[in-house]
């Protein structure tokens, strides 16, 4: 049973869970917070310098034993990310944290290099073997059931090579060390690399920064134009973000994602912000839970995609390669395409429980009655709420502006330092 932050949530509510694990990003304690109260199955994270987002880690090795002791209360698993290629001089840095992540309880880890595979299994940890294993055929996977019980699927499959993968792990009753069928994974939601399994070079020959290190530059979201040395003249391209795909998008999917066999559905963005890892996870959630229960309909999916598209994406390719296409489809910016703007309005500087009222000085802007405003904070995770009741010096008002010491009443517990977001509609 998960464990219940807010009314909200509560396990009743769902009326049966879903077959596929629901896995959400980790980067920072808001965004743990979030993943738990959206409704997550399962959260991956990484720390220090091992894992492929090693430049927006939050977290220390310090930190195991109470994301593992959090996750356990909230009855979900825990997976580190150890997914880098590892050095000979960073062997005992790699044993460390595998035996720290064992003694915490942390599920599994999240690896591709041979070394960190058989060392966490030599110790009894369970392993899940990376997309940037780029597994994509049959022998592959077989190899890695020796030491795996999960695996990530390459990204540039289709639906039907999966299908068929699935297919032959049944008929050939292929199990992992824990004695169970192996999992087979799937990226559901978030960036896409321009390379295979994102095994890119560019940052690494540009900068001296290896995307394989977790110290990707993103040179390849950067708008390019293609000359010719020799003449000078400039090809005339309609896209200059030739390198830089659309966000993946699977909501509308899910009955045959779940039809070819995945049990694990992955969100990316270990680098996003809580409340975007509160709405991917809560509308993931949402229509895995129809799809358990039977009611999982097609045209709910625009309600769906309305609320993704709030929170940061770069335009979303709806199905990406799982649909069979055979190429991608391009940003046609750097920037975040979300439909909705937040700025940072005040810091809470109480909240007082029996009222379920926070108080915050207003910094910038005119707040209103019904305005969308958002709360982050490590503990609260990411709260969205109307403003309502709005009161300054203890009194209600119509506008508070800035320099106002506001009071105003919220739907979830919030705690001092937490972020105050005012959120708009953004208009190109």
């Amino acid at each position: 049973m998960r464990k219940i932050f807010f009314k909200s949530m509560k396990k009743t509510d769902m009326k049966n869970p879903s077959p596929i694990e629901l896995m959400a990003p980790a980067g920072s304690q808001a965004a743990l917070t979030a993943a738990i109260t959206g409704g997550a199955d399962s959260v991956y994270f990484g720390v220090g310098k091992l894992n492929m987002r090693a430049r927006s880690a939050d977290f220390s090795a310090d930190d195991l034993p109470k994301i593992a002791m959090r996750c356990h209360e909230a009855g979900i698993k825990s997976y580190l990310a150890l997914n880098t290629i590892v050095y000979d001089n960073e062997m005992e840095e790699m044993r460390s944290l595998c035996d720290a992540a064992k003694a915490a309880g942390v599920s599994a880890v999240i690896a591709t290099d041979i070394a960190t595979i058989e060392y966490a299994r030599s110790i009894g940890l369970e392993v899940h073997i990376s997309v940037q294993a780029n597994v994509a055929n049959f022998q592959a996977l077989t190899f890695f059931a020796r030491t795996a019980d999960t695996v990530v699927l390459a990204r540039e499959l289709t639906l039907d090579q999966i299908s068929t993968l699935w297919k032959k792990v049944q008929e050939h009753d292929l199990r992992g060390p824990s004695g169970e069928l192996v999992r087979l994974e799937l990226f559901g939601h978030g960036a896409l690399c321009v390379a295979v399994s994102g095994k890119c070079y560019m940052s690494l020959a540009q900068y001296n920064t290896s995307a394989n290190r977790g110290a990707c530059f993103q040179t390849c979201r950067r708008a390019y134009r293609v000359t010719d040395e020799e003449t000078g003249d400039e090809l005339v391209i309609d896209n200059k973000y030739v390198m830089s795909p659309k966000d993946l998008c699977t909501v509308q999917y899910l009955d045959q994602i779940a039809n070819a066999g995945i049990s694990v559905l992955k969100i990316e963005g270990r680098a996003r912000t809580a409340d975007y890892v509160a709405m991917t996870t809560r509308v993931y959630r949402e229509a895995l839970d129809a799809l358990a229960a039977g009611t999982y309909d097609p045209n709910r999916c625009d309600e769906w995609i309305a609320d993704l598209s709030k929170v940061f994406n770069r335009g979303f390719w709806h199905g990406g390669y799982y649909c069979g296409k055979p190429l991608g489809e391009w940003a046609g910016r750097s920037h975040s395409q979300a439909t909705e703007a937040r700025d940072e309005v005040g810091v809470v500087s109480n909240f007082f429980n029996n009222l379920g009222v926070a108080e915050f000085t207003l910094i910038k802007h005119t707040l209103s009655p019904g305005d969308s405003l958002l709360v982050e904070g490590p503990t609260t995770g990411a709260v969205r709420f109307t403003a309502e009741n709005l009161h300054v010096a203890g009194k209600p008002v119509d506008a508070a502006t800035p320099g106002d010491l506001v009071t105003l009443a919220l739907p979830a517990k919030a705690r001092r330092q937490d972020k105050v977001f005012r959120l708009t509609s953004r208009h190109e």
